[in-house]
Formats: C-alpha cells, sequence, structure tokens
C-alpha cells in the first residue's frame, strides 16, 4: 500500500517519496503500497520501533521463542508461535475464513500466555508503534490479531495504492475477474490512488469497492488513460470525492474537465497532463466555487490564467503551488496575488521567468504566507531574500533548493526571520561557511537542509551544533560531511536526525 511532499539518502525501507514496496504475492495484489505523513514523519517510520513492556515475564522469557527485536514484524508472529504462510497477501485482501490462520487455542504455551497473546486490550496499544508495512504483515498472523489490526483506526491518512494489473484475477479458463476489495472495506479506507487504469477499470472499481460511492473522499488517478467520458462518469458517481488528483493522464481534454468537475471539489492536483492550458484553469476557476487547494504542472499556463479567478475563490483558497509553469512571469504573479490574496501556501517551483520584483509582488501582497517555494528559480538573487525577510513575517517554510545566485548576505536577511521554521538550502553553490554563521541566531530552526553545497567545509557545518534546537539536518552530498562530523552531531546534537 502507500501522504505529497514532493536525492535524498532514505532508509530503504521507505524512499523520499514515501512509497513502501510489499513484496509481489502469486495472487497479484501484494504490490500496494501506503504514503503518509511528512519527510519528518516517514523518517520515523523507519527506526527501531518502541515497544512498551507491556508483556508478561513468563511470556518474554520462554525459552522456545525467539524474539530478537520486536521492531521486526516477525518478532510479534513468533511470540504468537507462527508466521505467515509463504506467498500470503500482506493487504489483507482474498484471505478466506478457511485459511490456515491459528487460533488462540493452538497457540503454544500455557492457558494465560495464550490469552495474553490474544488479549485485544493490549493489541491495540501495542499495534500502534508498528508502521502500515509491519501492520500489513501482522494481520496475517492470526484471525484475533487480523480482527484488531483490521479497525479504522490503524489505517487513518493511509492512501492505497493499486496498479491495473493488480485490480483482476486471471481464471482457469483466461478471464479476467475483478479482485475483491472488501479487506480495504473493513479497514474503512476513503482513498485510492490508481495507477494504470482505464475508464473500465474505474467503472469496474466503482461496481466493486462497497464504499465508492459515497465513503471515498480522495481519487488519484496516475499515468492512466482515462477519458472525458470516464471522467464524467466517476465525479458523477462518486458523490463523495473531494479531492482529486490527475497525474500523467493524457486522454482527458479541457472539455472534459468542464463537463466533470462538481462544485464539491475543494483540492484538485493537475499534473503532466498535456492537454491542460489556459482553459482547464478557467473551468477550474468558475466550476469549483470551494477551491482550498490547486495544484498545478502544466507547461502551457500562461499569465492570462492566473486572472481567472473569482473573488469567492480568493477568499477560500489558501494553498496554490504552480510547479514548472515555465510559461508565468511577474505579470502572472500580479494577477496571481490580486486574486487569491488569501494564500497561506505558495509553490513556483520552476517557474524560472519570475524574478526578484515578482517576489516582491508576493512579499508586499501576500502577508499570510506560511510556507513559500522558490526552488528551481535561477534568477531570484539576495534581494528577493531581503524582500521576503522584511515583509513575510508569518513565513514558517522557505525552499530554495538550486536558487544558484543566494549569497551568504542573503542568508544574513534571512537570520532576522523569528518565525522561520524549515529552510531548504540544498544545491545553493554559492553558499560558504561565513553565510552559515548568520543562521546560528535562528533559534526557531528545527529543519535545515544544505545538501549539495559545495563549499561548505567541515569547520563551517561543525557550528550548527549551537543550534540545539535543531531536530532534522540534511548534509546529503555536501563534501564537508565527514564521518568525524557526524559522530560529532550524535554527541553534540542528540535529538537532532541528521540525514548523511
Amino acid at each position: 500500500m502507500s501522504n505529497p511532499r514532493n536525492g535524498d539518502t532514505k532508509p530503504p525501507c521507505l524512499p523520499r517519496n514515501g512509497l513502501v514496496k510489499i513484496p509481489t504475492q502469486p495472487n497479484g495484489l501484494g504490490s500496494a503500497s501506503i504514503t503518509k505523513g511528512t519527510p519528518a514523519v516517514k523518517n520515523r517510520l523507519c527506526q527501531p520501533s518502541s515497544v512498551p513492556a507491556i508483556l508478561s515475564p513468563a511470556l518474554a522469557h520462554r525459552s522456545d521463542l525467539s524474539i530478537p527485536s520486536l521492531a521486526s514484524p516477525l518478532s510479534l508472529a513468533t511470540l504468537a508461535g507462527v508466521s505467515s504462510p509463504p506467498g500470503a497477501s500482506l493487504v489483507g485482501l482474498n484471505t478466506s475464513e478457511g485459511s490456515e490462520q491459528p487460533s488462540p487455542e493452538r497457540l503454544p504455551g500455557s492457558p494465560s500466555e495464550r490469552q495474553l497473546a490474544v488479549d485485544e486490550k493490549i493489541l491495540n496499544r501495542l499495534f500502534w508503534y508498528f508502521s502500515a508495512c509491519e501492520k500489513c504483515v501482522l494481520a496475517q498472523v492470526c484471525k484475533a490479531w487480523r480482527r484488531v489490526l483490521y479497525q479504522p483506526k490503524f489505517w487513518v491518512g493511509l492512501t492505497p495504492v493499486l496498479h491495473t494489473k493488480e485490480l483482476y484475477n486471471i481464471l482457469p479458463g483466461g478471464e479476467k475477474e475483478f479482485v475483491s476489495l472488501q479487506g480495504f472495506a473493513v479497514r474503512g479506507f476513503d482513498g485510492f490512488c490508481l495507477v494504470g487504469v482505464s475508464d473500465l477499470d474505474i467503472c469496474e472499481f466503482i461496481d466493486n469497492y462497497p464504499l465508492s460511492k459515497k465513503g471515498v473522499k480522495s481519487m488519484s488517478l496516475k499515468r492512466s488513460t482515462i477519458t472525458d467520458a470516464g471522467l464524467e462518469v466517476m465525479l458523477e458517481q462518486m458523490q463523495g470525492v473531494v479531492r482529486l488528483e490527475l497525474s500523467g493522464c493524457n486522454d482527458f481534454t479541457e472539455a472534459g474537465l468542464w463537463s466533470s468537475l462538481n462544485a464539491r471539489i475543494t483540492a484538485l492536483s493537475v499534473s503532466d497532463c498535456i492537454n491542460v492550458a489556459d482553459d482547464a484553469i478557467a473551468a477550474i476557476s468558475q466550476l469549483l466555487p470551494n477551491l482550498t487547494e490547486l495544484n498545478l504542472q502544466a507547461y502551457h499556463v500562461t499569465d492570462t490564467a492566473l486572472a481567472y479567478f473569482t473573488a469567492k475563490q480568493g477568499y477560500t483558497t489558501h494553498t496554490l503551488r504552480l510547479n514548472s509553469c515555465w510559461e508565468i512571469t511577474n505579470h502572472g504573479v500580479v494577477n496571481m496575488v490580486h486574486s487569491l490574496p488569501n494564500l497561506s501556501v505558495l509553490s513556483l517551483s520552476g517557474c524560472s521567468k519570475v524574478t526578484d520584483d515578482g517576489v516582491e509582488l508576493v512579499a508586499e501582497n501576500l502577508r499570510k504566507l506560511r510556507s513559500l517555494d522558490l526552488s528551481w528559480c535561477p534568477r531570484i538573487t539576495d534581494m528577493a531574500l531581503e524582500y521576503i525577510a522584511c515583509d513575510l513575517h508569518k513565513l514558517e517554510e522557505l525552499v530554495l533548493d538550486r536558487c544558484v545566485r543566494i549569497t551568504d548576505t542573503g542568508l544574513s536577511y534571512l537570520s532576522t526571520m523569528s518565525s522561520l521554521r524549515s529552510l531548504y538550502l540544498r544545491w545553493c553553490c554559492q553558499v560558504q561557511d561565513f553565510g552559515l554563521k548568520h543562521l546560528l541566531s535562528m533559534g526557531s530552526l528545527r529543519l535545515l537542509s544544505l545538501a549539495g553545497c559545495p563549499l561548505l567545509t567541515t569547520t563551517g557545518l561543525s557550528g550548527l551544533v549551537q543550534l540545539q534546537e535543531l531536530e532534522e539536518l540534511e548534509l546529503t552530498n555536501c563534501p564537508g560531511a565527514t564521518p568525524e562530523l557526524f559522530k560529532y552531531f550524535s554527541q553534540h546534537l542528540p535529538c537532532c536526525m541528521v540525514i548523511e
């Protein structure tokens, strides 16, 4: 199974994009993934689980139970005296009542130990300490554990990802049969990501998922061949959908958006869809009066499109991400700041024609901003950082990745921002040790990324130990980050996660 927040080195079980890949099973359903949470949360999911000592000494010290660590999902299976059968589905689908899952009476040990291993009060506390991938494994141990783990509370905020080949079973005669989604329904999933699907696949999903008509709130379609007709049927049938994502879908048109979009949609993401241009933004602005979040990656959107938003959306829309909209210039920024004055999150990542003047317009007119992303904007200089520091007093997150003209002078402006908690300076090739000294006075910083900054030395980086409140420090591909430095950080920044 698969939370968006979108070259870092991460633990192998959970890459930066948040996908957890479960080994493919014979029934084709085991390659689902789950996404959840922020990068910091995803990192913590890969750390050893801190399981409370709620097991009885008699059970914990049994000589016939090999329990290397409760951080491993198999250790709990060993505790119950069983392991997952080879080839068992890890996503909890097509698990028949007659499957070889042991009952409590068949577990080893004394009656009191067997009762403890399936005590629902204990299990309800214990299972919170495991990642989503581990829970998928634990649910296969026995029916008692599956019954506890299949409670919707354990799966809140997780999104199953299903590829088109995983939606069908091949019958002996060669026919295809749509899989049972009952396991997902029991766990109460209200959001899905479907990859590579067609109009027919979506119709089959609607017909076979019990919660599709009213219970699904979020739908994501990636690299799919959905057409205007399929999009219209999906949004007409799935009346509960309020969040919609279309990524890499090149068979629907702007006319399809005009005929399909429903006023109930509050969040829309469209990326890498070749038929999306200014008319698509016009449809969005007129058909979605309650829009709160718009994420757009469209290479053909121009400045004109940013003037389409209505006064209603200017009041409700708080998040706008324009990623790699290459045709947007400072004139488009003018239209945007006047149409959407209440933005709290803005991304102009990859809008390479935006200059310092555009940032000045943002700083002067969008005083409510809490997050600003200017990554991959090569025309941004230190002057833009001065505008930001002077006017955006509520800003908590600033992303400046690949802003190659930023220097130590720009960092001196940022040092005055008392509310800034997250600062990303990946591959800012002119930042030097002297610039880092300006950051040492920023007691509010919790996350700092210096990945790929080539001029930073071990001496300059070592001074970061003064930021005692720092929770995450990223030094990937940073030449000055040596093994000795990481050891030094482990001693003097014990509460900070340093990403090597």
